[in-house]
């Protein structure tokens, strides 16, 4: 099979079956739940997820339009650092564009149009266990903490945007929750988003989906205003086929054998 490997194959029931588990989840708790690009961006079968989905989330140039070119919807974008020379054509792709600082705020914001402006904030918890990929790691290049923000937003942030999640289930999302409150909710009356950001690996075997449902309910009654976003990206694609691989060769060394595949590890 070498001449034909490494391939992913995706099963159509499988995804069809993650697909209806998260449109049933947005629909009963009134979310909108979008396809994080970096996780998962297998553009044919795009026309699938269009029949349970309308956005996706990109984080560069390429993802940005990948989303408008092929899944046919503007993105909700984030980028740590945008630049001069791409600016305008991540405009041209998105209908939300969310900055990670103020200083990438204040250098862009006028060139925006008609995206919906957000700002990534770092309630300074997360449980993410491995310290170089914890977004709120003390030192993190992530967001902007509650005591640099002013007390009064810039009138065109609508939205704040909060990643703290890898493959996590609903109590981690409760916990956290507790956190993004007590240090952001005094901004919430200022805005008219809030994006949990991604890692609610919600198709998972053991994940609540119910008590998911109700954090985000009653999230909801305290702040009927705010639209919720969530952002997951392995969550669409979990478990739904394999990756196929073909033994290219045999090495021994000292009566241990491994199989050289080809794909990478």
């Amino acid at each position: 099979m070498s001449d034909t490997t490494p391939i992913y194959i995706i099963e159509e029931e499988k995804l069809r079956r993650n697909l209806a588990l998260i449109a049933s989840v947005a629909r009963e708790a009134d979310v909108e739940i979008i396809l994080a690009f970096k996780a998962f961006a297998l553009w044919k079968t795009f026309p699938i997820f269009r029949e349970y989905i309308h956005s996706t989330t990109a984080s560069s140039l390429s993802e940005a339009r990948l989303a408008l070119e092929e899944f046919g919807a503007k993105a909700h974008t984030y980028s740590p650092a945008y630049t001069d020379g791409e600016f305008d054509e991540m405009v041209r792709c998105s209908s939300h564009l969310t900055f990670n600082s103020l200083s990438q705020y204040q250098r862009f914001h006028e060139r925006a149009g008609e995206c919906s402006i957000g700002l990534r904030v770092n309630p300074e918890y997360s449980e993410v266990g491995t310290m170089l990929y914890n977004p709120c790691a003390p030192g993190t290049r992530f967001g902007v903490t509650a005591d640099k923000l002013p007390d009064q937003l810039p009138a065109d942030i609508e939205g704040f945007h909060c990643h703290c999640h890898c493959e996590s289930g609903a109590d981690a999302l409760e916990r956290t929750l507790v956190h993004i409150e007590q240090k952001f909710a005094r901004w919430f009356p200022q805005l008219k988003w809030l994006n949990l950001g991604g890692g609610h690996l919600m198709t998972r075997k053991d994940y609540d989906v119910s008590h998911l449902i109700n954090i985000l309910k009653g999230l909801h009654e305290r702040y009927p205003w705010l639209r919720i976003i969530l952002e997951p990206g392995s969550a669409f694609a979990w478990q739904t086929g394999p990756l196929v691989a073909s033994v290219v060769d045999v090495v021994e060394d000292k009566g241990i054998r491994t199989a050289i595949l080809d794909v990478s590890f």
